[in-house]
């Protein structure tokens, strides 16, 4: 299914697609606060593959695609065959032969990738264990909102070099910014995914050298979905990698504090960090309502 466009990743879209992306974000987001109509999805219907639990995922989907006047149907493991082991490619074929879009939210990539592979309408990656574009879409129409364009910018990473961290490389090279990635030896980023952006991304062992000026400063919880049996372990290693407001203090004194959510208050991040004054965490978290409507009415308003 060449044809199809799909959002696997952010180098699904050009870095003028992306930019085009975050402005309509915003665009549609004044639109629902001024408590106008756009419904240009009437009749759409978006499938919600969800292995993996979630909170801002299926509410900003479910609540886009009304928004946008379309419809959502959840769809778990549980609930249907794919919790009793039917291939991918048949739940693709089937799927996508009754709605507009997919949207799936999973542990491995490759069954993301299989689904787009063998559906014949749009699929979305709304997270999986390597890497969740989504969230940087709202993440980047946050700092726009906030700073404007974040070309040029320097932005500090804190923490495991998961999926999240695994995003910020990849937005690193589409959107223009230098990447400074900080974390404890052994929790570096996948080596692959660093090598496809080595020109503007760095990682190191020094916290205070990785956030010195920063203009954004990012964290994630130390054990991510799947990772909660290494707890212990991982609290030990990551102690001293706490966004605490000795770090904020070292960024740009206009800097900015974004978490993806849920934040564990007292390790990844203090509690003054979080609910301080240049955290827009809150904020970040509705843009994924906004951002992913953008998404939506690219991908299935006249696809290609």
């Amino acid at each position: 299914m060449a044809d199809v466009k799909h959002f696997l990743s952010l180098f699904d879209l050009s870095p003028t697609e992306l930019g085009d992306l975050i402005v309509r974000a915003s665009e549609l987001k004044a639109i629902q606060k001024a408590g106008k109509l756009h419904t240009p999805l009437q009749n759409k219907v978006l499938a919600m593959i969800f292995e993996k639990s979630s909170t801002r995922t299926r509410l900003s989907f479910e609540a886009g695609m009304v928004q946008l006047g379309g419809h959502a149907i959840f769809m778990s493991p549980q609930d249907t065959q794919i919790g009793r082991g039917e291939p991918i490619e048949d739940t693709a074929r089937v799927t996508s032969s009754m709605v507009d879009g997919i949207m799936i939210r999973t542990f491995a990539h490759e069954k993301a990738v299989a689904l787009a592979e063998y559906s014949s309408v749009p699929v979305i990656n709304g997270l999986t264990d390597l890497n969740h574009p989504c969230q940087l879409l709202a993440d980047m129409q946050t700092y726009y909102e906030a700073r404007g364009s974040i070309k040029g910018a320097t932005v500090a990473w804190v923490g495991d070099g998961n999926n999240m961290c695994h995003s910020y490389i990849n937005a690193a090279k589409q959107f223009g910014f230098t990447l400074h990635i900080c974390c404890p030896e052994g929790y570096e980023p996948d080596a692959a995914v660093l090598a496809n952006a080595k020109e503007c991304v760095n990682v190191s062992h020094d916290l205070e050298e990785a956030t010195k000026g920063a203009d954004l400063v990012t964290t994630d919880v130390w054990a991510s979905m799947g990772d909660e049996q290494e707890q212990n372990v991982r609290v030990a290693a990551f102690s001293n990698y706490q966004v605490n407001q000795h770090v904020m203090q070292l960024a740009d004194k206009n800097a900015i504090f974004l978490h993806c959510l849920p934040a564990h208050r007292g390790e990844e991040v203090s509690a003054d960090v979080i609910d301080g004054s240049q955290s827009l965490v809150w904020q970040q978290a509705e843009n994924r309502l906004h951002a992913q409507k953008a998404l939506l009415e690219y991908l299935l308003v006249n696809p290609e």
